[in-house]
């Protein structure tokens, strides 16, 4: 009986060496459940080159915007906006090297830097002022949003986002969450602004993360999550070290029900 108690107690350990104990997986751990938390993060950078931005006029008299609204109008599509190949359908303006966009009738218009409120409120005021329209409300969308999610995750992948905000939350749980080896309290976020190349980094078990600038994502982020401690030790051994072990301890179960059959047929039979 003592030597089963000693085998399944290797047993035991084997297995418990080849789990893992579950440490920082709780989201926003500090925070008072119930409690209100400030989000200050920036949801949105100013646009920028190779941007596909889709501008929409409305008015109280339809057949007024008919030229300005790439839906409807023919003379959009040899004007800088960008095409399907497979369809009349134009979805939207490229904005150039230069930052700038061609727009119906106003022609040329830089829009680099500047946020959709304030490329909507330029183009009505223009439209306005130069007698083209006398209610012009402008919609400004970004139709290329996307996000890249990498590391540590379930399914690492772009994500193309429908709008034009996502949070770090929202990205993680499209590819599936942050593994049981990743590490929630240092996550990366590339971000290129200005030509620059800025990290950031985001602990996302801590209510700070509402008040980071990389909360809300922002046009071609890129997510890391970095592997744990376990997971680079796991890397630098043989990659068959698991088959190894849980070989090893198959044949330790199976040479201890063998034993202790002998043990107990053999006291059996001597009694």
């Amino acid at each position: 009986m003592r030597i089963k108690i000693f085998f399944v107690a290797v047993f035991a350990l084997l297995l418990a060496s080849s789990c893992k104990t579950p440490v920082d997986l709780v989201y926003v751990n500090d925070a008072v459940r119930d409690s209100a938390v400030a989000v200050q993060g920036q949801i949105m950078k100013g646009i920028q080159v190779n941007d596909n931005i889709s501008i929409y006029v409305e008015s109280e008299t339809p057949e007024s915007t008919v030229q300005f609204n790439q839906e409807t109008n023919k003379i959009a599509m040899s004007s800088g906006a960008v095409m399907n190949p497979s369809s009349n359908t134009v979805s939207g303006y490229l904005v150039n090297a230069d930052g700038d966009i061609i727009f119906p009738v106003l022609g040329k218009i830089h829009v680099a830097g500047l946020t959709h409120t304030e490329l909507a409120s330029l183009i009505e005021n223009r439209l306005i002022k130069e007698g083209h329209i006398k209610d012009p409300v402008v919609t400004v969308k970004l139709l290329n949003f996307r996000v890249c999610v990498i590391g540590e995750v379930t399914k690492p992948g772009m994500l193309h986002v429908d709008g034009d905000r996502m949070t770090i939350f929202e990205a993680l749980s499209s590819v599936g969450d942050v593994t049981m080896y990743g590490q929630r309290k240092n996550v990366t976020v590339i971000r290129e602004e200005n030509g620059q190349r800025i990290l950031g980094t985001l602990d996302l078990t801590s209510q700070n993360v509402f008040s980071s600038p990389y909360y809300f994502l922002h046009q071609n982020d890129v997510v890391y999550v970095e592997p744990n401690k376990r997971k680079k030790r796991n890397a630098e051994r043989d990659p068959m070290i698991m088959t190894y072990i849980s070989s090893g301890v198959s044949i330790i179960s199976v040479l201890t029900s063998v034993f202790y059959y002998y043990i107990m047929t053999k006291y059996y039979y001597n009694n």
